[in-house]
Order: structure tokens, then sequence, then C-alpha cells
């Protein structure tokens, strides 16, 4: 199994020289930016506690499964990839599994039941147990720790850590949680309610990825709109982007999970105004079709959603847009679809993803009539997606001859090309720019001219004013 590779960073190194005298561990992280956030603060503990991380299982005292829980396929991969390592056990090539977050959370002591195998368990909210939890497995404790659920859910500080992303780039994580009540998702039952980090403290964590050698943050949370609400009791997400704007270093702020509510006339003129956060939203809306939106419980309707769509596209100079829909949700008729597919091809979102409905055991979504069977919900899936390919190509076709700032993330395989970002990139999930330059370097933000569109790819040359 290929794990991840660390950023050699200065600071980062430092903590890395400090890891050794108590043992060696592998670790696997799984599943969404924030989990992986969760993935480089156990990782930075660790090593400041004194374990030395390895890149293979093979060679570990002991290995760590981070790992997600959010739908049936997540779970069944995480599953997977504990049950290799498990092996792995059994065959004398490691000593111990730790398996840590969503799934644990999500299933309790049922993973135990399947999985008696595994030494210790470590939920969401026990992340910073982890060096108490591999101390115990070290000094030749057996016993299978339970989850650790506090009391009281706080913001949890994710300075100090030793990242997975290139030196470059990282994801900061503004909040925890969420209070949505959506009807297909359990993310609430995973990461609890939501709790905003405060605004000084995300600006600490700024400030020390930027002396790491960070120029793109990439804000997420499970509601990223709703940020402030708890903590401030109003909505402050305006305020931490103008603060954040002030940290020397940064190149990029990008957005993501922006719910469609709380989505304020200050909050899109903050945006608009900046020449640091990129004009790239993704914004998660499901569905168009009312009905099915009140059904998964949005709170938001097909004429909110428009009007929304209509206002950032007018107010925000060269926006792209990321969105991603739910296809075969119960009840969802062929004319309800259509809609959808429809307002997809008249929107022309820039980047977008579809799921087909996933019934998730807990969440109220369970409980509604009409569900569909698995091959319509994947029909839908195919056509929408088809729909949206046209879209992204053609867009891609119409970025040819435009001039770019483009940040390189690495070198491809072929000799000469690298690979590099657009402001309407965000990274893993959307497509690249394949380079043709000498002398570049990752992180390296040189302007670039599109010469041509490859599928979701954009070909280009470095320009010759550089």
């Amino acid at each position: 199994m290929q794990l991840p590779i660390l950023g050699e960073t200065p600071s980062l190194q430092v903590i890395k020289n400090q890891g050794g005298a108590k043992g060696t561990y592998a670790f696997i992280s799984l599943g969404c930016p924030k989990n992986l956030v969760d993935s480089e603060k156990m990782l930075g503990s660790l090593a400041l506690d004194g374990y030395s991380l390895v890149s293979q299982p093979e060679e570990a005292d002991f290995v760590i499964v981070n790992t997600c829980g959010f739908i049936d396929e997540s779970r069944k991969e995480s599953k997977a990839v504990i049950q290799e390592m498990l092996d792995l056990k059994k065959q004398g090539k490691t000593r111990g599994v730790i398996v840590a977050g969503c799934l644990p959370e999500r299933v309790g002591g049922s993973l135990l039941d399947e999985m008696p195998e595994i030494d210790h368990i470590v939920g969401v909210f026990g992340r910073d147990e982890i060096t108490k939890v591999a101390e115990r497995f070290t000094g030749g404790h057996r016993e299978q720790r339970e989850l650790f659920r506090p009391a009281a859910v706080r913001a949890l500080d994710d300075r100090a850590r030793l990242r997975i992303t290139p030196s470059h780039y990282a994801y900061l994580k503004i909040s925890e949680g969420c209070d949505r009540t959506c009807t297909f998702c359990s993310i609430p039952k995973m990461r609890g309610k939501h709790v905003t980090k405060p605004i000084e403290m995300v600006l600490e964590e700024a400030r020390e990825l930027v002396s790491d050698g960070v120029r793109e943050l990439i804000l997420v949370a499970q509601d990223t709109t709703y940020y402030g609400m708890d903590f401030y009791g109003e909505v402050r997400l305006a305020e931490l982007l103008r603060q954040l704007e002030t940290v020397e270093g940064i190149d990029w702020i990008r957005l993501m999970y922006l719910y469609p509510v709380n989505f304020t006339d200050e909050l899109i003129d903050t945006i608009a105004g900046s020449g640091r956060i990129l004009p790239y939203l993704d914004m998660p809306l499901q569905h168009i079709n009312s009905q099915l939106l009140k059904r998964m419980q949005r709170r938001v309707n097909r004429d909110k959603t428009v009007e929304l769509v209509g206002k950032l596209r007018e107010r925000i100079p060269n926006l792209v847009l990321r969105t991603t829909f739910i296809v075969g949700f119960p009840g969802e008729t062929d004319s309800q679809f259509e809609e959808l597919r429809e307002f997809v091809e008249e929107t022309r979102f820039e980047r977008m993803g579809v799921f087909p409905y996933s019934l998730e055991p807990g969440t109220p979504a369970v409980k509604l009539a009409d569900h569909l069977p698995e091959e319509v919900k994947q029909a839908r899936c195919d056509s929408l997606m088809e729909t949206q390919q046209e879209i992204a190509f053609e867009w891609g076709q119409n970025m040819i001859d435009y001039e770019l700032d483009c940040i390189i993330d690495g070198p491809s395989d072929e000799e000469g090309v690298w690979i590099g970002r657009t402001f309407a990139d965000a990274p893993e999930i959307d497509g690249s720019v394949l380079v043709q330059g000498e002398g570049l370097e990752p992180g390296q933000m040189v302007p670039v001219t599109i010469v041509d569109a490859q599928e979701y790819d954009l070909i280009a040359i470095v320009s010759e004013d550089e």
C-alpha cells in the first residue's frame, strides 16, 4: 500500500527529527480534507512525543489507520484497509493496529466485535489522545480502549501538524461538526454539533503554516458559511477572511464546503474585492427541485438557489463554481431528475460532482417512502455526468489563449512537463494544468499561457515574459 509522502519543509523537519525514541509507526489517512487535518495533527503529536514515522507498515511497530465512515463505500474501503493491516499483524510484520477517526465514531464498539484483532480504537474527538494510546500499546497494555467522547466538544487546536500535503498548500479547518439536519447525512452523528474555531486561533495556525512554506490556504469545515454563529452569535466568515488577507505570505485563499444558506452580501463583497481570495467557490447544492430539497431538509428552495447563483455570477468576476448533486434520492421522479439535468445544462457549472443516493443507517432518509432501485440511481448519475462532461470540456476549450497564474505542484512523468493548478483547480478533485517549461519547482507561481485542453486538463507553456 502506498502511504503519503511528507513535505520536507524546515519546521516539519525539526519535528520529525525529534521522533524515534519510543518506536516506529506507519500511518494511513483516508477520507476528506477535514480528516486529513486530523491525521496531520496526530502525526505531529506522535513525532513530538518521540515516535518515528516510517513509510511502510511492514517496517513499523504499529500502524494507525485514520478512517472515513461517511457512506457505505467509504466504510467498506476503511474496513478493507484495516483488514489488510490486520493480515500483516497475523504474519508478524507489525505488532499492532490502531484504528482512528470517523468509522469507530460511527459504529462504536461493533467495530471491535467485527474485527477483534484491532488493538485500540480512537474516535474523532480522541485524536489528541493518540500519544496516550500509542504509549499504552508500546508499554504492553493490550486492552482495547473505548472511544473518547468529551462532555463538551471544543474547537481543536490544529497547530504543530506534520503535513501530508505538499509544502506549498495546506488545509485550514475553521470549525468542527455541523448543526444541519440534512436527512441523508450522518456527519452530525460522527462530528457532533458545529463548533467554531476562534478567529485568533485560525490566524495563529495560518501564520504557522505560512512559516512552513504554505502559499495556498484551503479553508474547510462541515459548513463553512455558518462559521462564527455558535461562538459569536452571528456568522463571521467575511471578517475571518479579511483578517486572513493580512497574513503576509499567503498568495491564495480557497473556500470549500460553502452551504448556500448564510451567504451574505458582506461575504460576497469580501470575496469580490479581494486580491487573495480566489474566485473559486465550492458550494454543494445537492438538488434543485424544491420538493426534494424539502425532503432533504436543506432549508433552501429552487428560487433561492437560482437567485444566489445569479448573484454570485454577477458580482464576483471570473467566478468558477464547483458543486455536488445527489441523484436518486427517495421519491425523485423522472421529471424532478430532468429538472435537475436542465438546471445543470443552463447554469453551466465549471466544476461538478454527482453521487447516487446512498442509504445510510440511522439517518432520517431511511424512513422515507419510494426508495429507488440501484440501477435507476446509477443511470441518472451517469446521465448527469454526461451532461456535465460536455460543459466542462467546452469550458476547457474556451480557456485556450488565456494567460493565468499557475502554482506548480510537482513534476509529471514526462520530462520537461510539470503538474500545476490555476485558481480554478482545487487539489485532488479538479483537473490539472500540464505546464511545459524548464527549471520549475514545486510551490513556484508562474504565469502560463493555455495552449490546449485535453478532457478535464489544460495544456500550458510558461509565458514568454516570465
